[in-house]
C-alpha cells in the first residue's frame, strides 16, 4: 500500500541511498513532498522513460499546473518551473527553442572545444603539480569546479574576470537548503550577472555562444527569434547545465576510484575504459538526483492502479531509477566499470534529453584520466563515508573532496 501521506524527501542530501530504497519499495510511483509542494516521484525506469516521452506530461507550469501562481510566490524552487527557456517549454514551443539552440552544440562545436579542455585541464594539473607534497588539497574546488566553470565561459564568451561572478549564484540555485527568500535573492544576483552579459555582447559580439543566441532566426519555422525573456533564461539554463552538473561527475568519478581501488586496477590493466568510468559514474551516482519537474496534462493511470492526476506534479527521479534491479539486476546499488550495460537516465530522456551531453562526458573522461595519469598514488584523505554530501535533493556531489596527489 502507497503511504497516506507524501514522503518527505530529504534536502540535504544526506540520506539518499535509503530514500533512493524506500521510493523504490513504493512501486513504480510515489508521493512526495518536495520542499512543500506534493509531487509523484516516478523511479520505475520503464514508466519514467514512458512519461519522459508522452504528451501527456509537460514541462510547462504555467499552462499545466494548476498551483503555478501560487507556488511561484513562495516556493523555493520557482527557478526550476518559471523560467522561459526550453527547459519549461512544451510541444511546438520547445521545438522551436531548441532548433534555435541545438546549432551552439553541434558535433562540430564540440569537436572544435577539445583542444581547449585539454589545455585547460593540463594547466589545472600544473597549478596542482605546485602545490606542497603531501599535502591535503580540495579537489573539487581546485579541479573539479575550475573546469567545467572555464569552459562553459569559453563557450558563452564570459571574459575571465566575470566567471567568479557566477559560480557562487549557480551553486545557490542547487541549494536547496535556502530559505523562499534567500532563493530569490540568490537569482536575482544570477539574473544580473546574465544581463550584464548580454549588454556587453549586444556591444560587442564575438565567436561564443551567447553571441550567436542573441542573433539566432528559426530557419525551419516562423524566422523568429528569442525574445529577451528567453535569451536570458536560456543563458540561464546553459551556464547552469553546464557547470554544476559535469563539476558533479568528476567529483563523483574521482571519489568512485579512490574509494575502490579494485575499479581503478580494472581501468590501469585494460579491462575498462575511462569512458566506462564516466558511464558507470553516471549512473552509479548521476549527477542530478531528481530533476523538477513535470505536469500531468491529462490523467494518467499507472501500472499499479494508482491515477497521476491531471495537473499534478512529476519528480523524475533518475537517481532511484538509475539504481533499479529489474534494469541492472541484484548488483545495480554497486559501482562496477567493467558492467556490461551502463545504461542511465542521467541526462534524461525523450526531446529534453540533455545537448550538452556530449561535452560533459567529454570534460570528464579527459579530466579524470589526466588527473590519474599525472598523480598515480592520488589517495582520499579522508574515509570515504565521512565526505559531506552537497545540501541539496537536486545536486549531487560533495562539498568538499579532501586529497593527497603524492602520499607521504
Amino acid at each position: 500500500m502507497p503511504p497516506a501521506k507524501p514522503i518527505v524527501l530529504d534536502l540535504t542530501g544526506s540520506h539518499r541511498h535509503a530514500e533512493y530504497q524506500l521510493l523504490r519499495a513504493q512501486g513504480p510511483a510515489v508521493r512526495v513532498d518536495v520542499l512543500g509542494v506534493t509531487a509523484w516521484a516516478v523511479t520505475e525506469p520503464a514508466l519514467l522513460r514512458k512519461l519522459l516521452t508522452s504528451p501527456q506530461v509537460s514541462k510547462n507550469g504555467r499552462a499545466h499546473w494548476p498551483a503555478f501562481k501560487d507556488a511561484v510566490q513562495t516556493w523555493p524552487l520557482t527557478p526550476w518551473v518559471a523560467t522561459n527557456s526550453m527547459f519549461t517549454a512544451y510541444d511546438d514551443q520547445h521545438r522551436r527553442l531548441r532548433r534555435l539552440i541545438a546549432p551552439a552544440f553541434s558535433s562540430r562545436r564540440i569537436a572544435a572545444l577539445k583542444p581547449t579542455v585539454k589545455r585547460v585541464v593540463a594547466g589545472l594539473l600544473d597549478g596542482l603539480d605546485e602545490m606542497q607534497s603531501g599535502g591535503i588539497i580540495n579537489l573539487r574546488e581546485s579541479f573539479a569546479c575550475p573546469l567545467p566553470m572555464a569552459i562553459i565561459s569559453h563557450l558563452m564568451g564570459v571574459p575571465a574576470s566575470h566567471s567568479a561572478d557566477f559560480r557562487p549564484v549557480v551553486d545557490g540555485l542547487f541549494d536547496t537548503t535556502l530559505t523562499a527568500e534567500q532563493a530569490a535573492a540568490n537569482t536575482l544576483k544570477l539574473y544580473d550577472a546574465l544581463d550584464r552579459l548580454i549588454v556587453a555582447k549586444r556591444a560587442t559580439p564575438g565567436e561564443d555562444m551567447t553571441s550567436l543566441l542573441i542573433t539566432a532566426r528559426d530557419d525551419e519555422g516562423d524566422g523568429s527569434s528569442l525574445s529577451d525573456l528567453e535569451l536570458r533564461d536560456t543563458l540561464l539554463l546553459m551556464m547552469t547545465a553546464g557547470y554544476e552538473t559535469t563539476v558533479n561527475v568528476i567529483d563523483q568519478a574521482i571519489t568512485a576510484l579512490l574509494s575502490r581501488p579494485s575499479q581503478l586496477a580494472h581501468v590501469r590493466a585494460g579491462r575498462a575504459q575511462w569512458s566506462d568510468v564516466v558511464e558507470e559514474t553516471l549512473r552509479h551516482e548521476p549527477a542530478l538526483k531528481y530533476l523538477p519537474m513535470r505536469f500531468a496534462v491529462t490523467d494518467i493511470p499507472l501500472p499499479d492502479g494508482q491515477i497521476i492526476k491531471q495537473g499534478e506534479a512529476i519528480l523524475a527521479s533518475y537517481a532511484p531509477a538509475n539504481r533499479d534491479r529489474i534494469w541492472h539486476g541484484p548488483t545495480a546499488d554497486a559501482f562496477d566499470v567493467t558492467r556490461a550495460v551502463k545504461d542511465h537516465l542521467a541526462f534524461g530522456h525523450g526531446v529534453h534529453f540533455c545537448l550538452g551531453a556530449p561535452l560533459a562526458r567529454l570534460e570528464a573522461v579527459t579530466a579524470v584520466q589526466a588527473l590519474f595519469d599525472r598523480f598515480p598514488a592520488i589517495e582520499l584523505a579522508v574515509p570515504a563515508h565521512e565526505l559531506h554530501p552537497l545540501p541539496s535533493l537536486i545536486s549531487n556531489g560533495h562539498q568538499a573532496l579532501p586529497v593527497r596527489l603524492r602520499p607521504v
